[in-house]
């Protein structure tokens, strides 16, 4: 991938200040998010809902690449860097790579989770450049599959053609929700056999690259979306480099009294945060105080029954840009911003 060996770099150099915080012991890195991050996007999962099928440690000889053996010969082909294919060891596939990254001492993922996360947060040029990409074709998987719906089709099917349409641009299709009329008051509405109907929400978290694009969509009839754009706009205007996430996610919730809302309605759904190599990474509450920076991505998503707006975008030093987006999808200028709106049946 272009860039990558720049990126590893510096991915390297950060991880490195991660040590030297803790005295510059052995950093073991196992989960998908770092791992993905760390190695420029190698696909760590057989099951999308297994664990990595690698492990790295992190020392200061260099990187460790602890893979299981018959992921190896694949994983080497495919998808490492040739930098890291001379220190791959070959773990038998009975003994999970985390175990036999962590068998000598060293300072397990979980003890450094917060500086990881900051490490994480300001993506880099390869990086933003596959995150345009893939959050361009995720826009265009849900225009290309929701061309293809109506109201007499069922929540399911929904989920199927949106799943094939991501899964032919090589996105994981890592949450399909779909929710007919008559379950728009859910948040996480896991598709059923019940049918769209007069109006439908869509929502999709797909993985390509290591790298997370989330996006909601409706379809059918419309309503007033100003007030939740307002929550949105509330909450991206709070998300600038230098502040602490925690204020703006306070900033946000306070917005929901402001246009019209319960003011307490946050409290029924979380509010996204910033994302990446993680679908929220982390989810924003009172208490997570990560320092937003440059060029990070964000996935906020204010929610109502029967109202939701989500995408992914990228924040630049003074402004924002929408990550997942497609010309086609009807859309209205919110300050200064593309919103998506209701698409109608067969348009």
């Amino acid at each position: 991938m272009a860039g990558a060996s720049e990126d590893r770099a510096e991915k390297q150099d950060r991880l490195a200040r991660v040590r030297r915080e803790v005295d510059g012991a052995p950093v073991v890195l196992v989960s998908h998010e770092s791992l993905s991050w760390y190695l420029e996007g190698v696909r760590t999962h057989v099951s999308l809902a297994g664990p990595p099928v690698l492990a790295v440690r992190a020392e200061a000889q260099g990187d460790v690449l602890f893979i299981a053996e018959n992921e190896a010969d694949r994983l080497i082909a495919e998808e490492l860097l040739p930098e890291d294919v001379a220190r791959v060891v070959r773990v038998p596939w009975w003994i999970p790579p985390a175990a036999a990254a962590a068998e000598e001492a060293g300072v397990a993922e979980s003890h450094v989770a917060a500086e990881l996360r900051a490490a994480r947060a300001r993506l880099l040029p390869a990086e933003r450049a596959r995150y345009r990409l893939l959050g361009r074709e995720t826009a265009e998987s849900l225009t290309d599959a929701l061309a293809r719906v109506g109201p007499e089709q069922s929540e399911r099917m929904v989920a199927a053609i949106v799943c094939a349409e991501l899964i032919a641009r090589g996105i994981d299709p890592l949450v399909v929700l779909v929710a007919g009329s008559e379950r728009t008051a859910f948040r996480h509405p896991l598709p059923t056999a019940g049918l769209l109907g007069e109006r439908a929400m869509i929502v999709v978290c797909g993985r390509r690259n290591g790298l997370i694009a989330n996006a909601t969509r409706w379809v059918g009839a419309s309503v007033d979306d100003e007030p939740i754009w307002g929550v949105e706009r509330a909450l991206l205007d709070a998300s600038v480099p230098g502040a602490r996430l925690n204020d703006a996610f306070t900033a946000g919730i306070a917005a929901y009294a402001r246009y019209g809302f319960d003011a307490d309605e946050w409290q029924r759904h979380h509010q996204g945060g910033p994302t990446g190599y993680a679908g929220r990474d982390p989810r924003a509450t009172v208490s997570t105080a990560d320092l937003i920076v440059e060029d990070q991505a964000f996935a906020w998503n204010p929610t109502a029954p029967g109202r939701k707006v989500e995408d992914t975008l990228l924040r630049t030093d003074d402004d924002w840009e929408v990550l997942t987006v497609d010309e086609r999808w009807p859309s209205v200028d919110y300050e200064g911003l593309h919103r998506p709106v209701s698409r109608a049946y067969g348009t």
